[in-house]
């Protein structure tokens, strides 16, 4: 399996790689025709330099999943849409909800951030975001950002960035949609919501309902189900002076099971903004949320709670001075925990100052960001990074960046009951990257090595006493490669991604745990009329799952199947064939992910 897995891979990359070269002559006469592709594929992204820019002038290595691909592979989970995408790796327990892990550049769930329109989401005790209780219905449009984003979003950013956008409502009148559906494993799916704008508000509100009886986790086990109940509210108001407040609320909340027990679980954000032109040249934004994370366990040790808010005001300025932009900043949160657990600490905040100038001296092009965090549980903390641009002629554009970040110890590593060490120092990385892009009207490439190096990295170690406690001991450095593609001609859709990655503990020489080195990714649709056919491919090496790289999981290879009709005017069906060879995977140990599975569903609405 493993030099099956090989061969395909290096073959993929090969094919990938000679991309540029066997449609470079093509390019000049396809970039003087249509431009009406460029906006999928040269996208317009905020999550890179927290300012509008193209994909090709964020200087970022930067992916987005746009609403088409949303609808078109209607995914059961929103990290089977993340599993394989560039410089992105997915582990878990099982499927359907239950306990995930998404690696950026091998940096975990904790070492990266997750946003739902501009609001943090995460777990402050276990530090990671709960990707796996988030309905992909909720959501049509994500921005990938790989690499350290800590002077613009401070701790954790170390990976990168991760924002899933909710619908603006930006069509004329109200836009109603409903879907109805099910499959494998009695699986049940319902959604239905309503958006546009009316003058100049915008509107967006939307439920959905996801039940299923699921399948055994471990080998020989019980079928384990899951539960999620979703709702969505937003509503933003333009004045005529050019003013705009807007308000959002966005709520999971289900029930999931596990081997040993199960969980109610919450993952809710809302928040308020309101951004002035003070000049017109001059925005300014001020923005107050909160985010929670709430989990109450019942299991073989008994009941447990463990509910986190963080509450949030953050104050951003944009001010433009002819080609270029400063942006400068502040923000204060704070972190509550409310547990059975008797924690010793139960709260903590932040203050921060941030500032970055988009510079642009075409055809260089200069991005350079310092930010300063005051933490009252772990101290204060400088991060910056320096990228630069140039671009080689209308059609390729070369990059290089480097850039700090740090991982926050969290209340589990600080002041978890009997075993927190409340010493820890955050973890540091610096990370040097290269890059290039081809961006034609058609069709783009893109291709990025980088090498992130790690200190003070946070693990279980024995003390002087003889007990386990988190320690400041390791450290890592990452290197990797990642090769991404995507054309859009005649009715077809295609991407293609390919990731390496050495990711290294440099005190033993091992390879860090569950980050695969190898992944492959191949997504293909047709339009034919009133039909739509498509597929993806998702392959991926060999990892270990513990530390002394003695516990082999193997590599894999799923094809995912898809088809939709429309059959009357604003009627659709789609149907999904998820593992279609029935494929048994493992990406954590004893752990196995479901098998082939169908679904159906019948929508209304654009």
């Amino acid at each position: 399996m493993n030099h099956r897995f090989h061969t395909t891979a290096k073959r993929a990359a090969f094919s990938m790689a000679a991309l540029p070269l066997a449609f470079h002559i093509q390019a000049e006469a396809q970039y003087a025709e249509t431009t009406t592709d460029l906006a999928t594929l040269d996208p317009v992204v905020v999550t890179a330099a927290l300012a509008p820019r193209t994909a090709n002038e964020s200087l970022s290595s930067v992916s987005v999943l746009d609403e088409a691909t949303f609808r078109r592979q209607d995914p059961t989970s929103l990290t089977d849409l993340l599993r394989g995408q560039p410089g992105v790796d997915v582990t878990s327990n099982g499927s359907f909800g239950k306990s995930s892990s998404v690696y950026l550049r091998g940096a975990p769930s904790d070492a990266s951030v997750l946003m739902i329109d501009g609001i943090r989401l995460r777990s402050a005790t276990a530090g990671g975001a709960a990707f796996q209780y988030l309905d992909p219905r909720m959501f049509d449009r994500a921005e990938i950002v790989r690499g350290p984003r800590g002077s613009l979003y401070g701790a954790d950013a170390v990976g990168g960035v991760i924002q899933l956008f909710t619908p603006d409502g930006d069509e004329e009148g109200p836009q109603p949609r409903i879907s109805v559906g099910g499959g494998s494993f009695n699986t049940q799916r319902l959604s239905a919501g309503v958006s546009g704008r009316e003058g100049g508000t915008r509107y967006s509100f939307a439920a959905s309902h996801f039940n299923t009886d699921g399948q055994p986790i471990r080998r020989g086990g019980e079928d384990k189900g899951y539960d999620n109940t979703s709702a969505l509210a937003r509503v933003a108001h333009t004045f005529e002076s050019g003013a705009e407040v807007g308000v959002l609320a966005l709520r999971a909340r289900g029930n999931n099971e596990y081997d040993g027990g199960e969980n109610d679980f919450v993952q809710q954000v809302a928040g308020v903004y309101a951004e002035l032109p003070v000049t017109d040249t001059w925005q300014s934004r001020l923005t107050l949320s909160e985010a929670r994370d709430e989990l109450d366990t019942i299991d073989n040790f008994g009941a447990s709670v463990i509910d986190t808010r963080t509450q949030t005001a953050r104050w951003q300025n944009n001010i433009q001075f002819g080609a270029h932009e400063l942006i400068a900043g502040a923000e204060i949160s704070e972190d509550r925990v409310s547990s059975t657990n008797d924690f010793d600490v139960t709260s903590r905040d932040n203050k921060a100052v941030f500032t970055q100038g988009l510079l642009d001296f075409s055809p260089f092009a200069i991005q350079a960001s310092l930010r300063y965090d005051d933490n009252e549980a772990y101290g204060d903390e400088v991060t910056g990074s320096l990228a630069l641009g140039y671009d080689l002629d209308n059609y390729h554009t070369l990059r290089a960046s480097v850039g700090t970040a740090f991982k926050a110890p969290s209340f589990n590593d600080l002041y978890w009951p009997d075993s927190g060490n409340p010493d820890l120092n955050p973890e540091k990385s610096e990370t040097v990257e290269v890059g290039v892009r081809g961006q034609y009207s058609q069709w783009f490439w893109d291709l990025a090595a980088f090498q992130n190096d790690y200190d003070d990295m946070i693990a279980w170690a024995p003390t002087s006493s003889g007990l386990w406690a988190p320690q400041n001991v390791n450290s890592a450095r990452i290197r990797g490669a990642e090769l991404s593609s995507g054309v859009e001609v005649n009715d077809w859709t295609l991407q293609a991604a390919f990731t390496y990655l050495d990711p290294e503990d440099r005190a033993t020489g091992n390879r860090l745990a569950r980050r695969a080195t190898q992944s492959v990714r191949l997504d293909a649709d047709r339009e034919l009329g009133d039909w739509s056919l498509g597929g993806s491919l998702v392959a991926q090496s060999y990892r270990y799952d513990n530390t002394t790289n003695t516990q082999r999981l193997g590599g894999y290879g799923l094809v995912n199947l898809r088809a939709g009709w429309q059959f009357a005017p604003l009627w659709s069906a789609r149907v999904t064939l998820e593992n279609a060879f029935d494929k048994e995977y493992s990406t954590t140990r004893d752990y196995i992910n479901a098998g082939r599975a169908g679904f159906l569903s019948v929508h209304f609405g654009q």
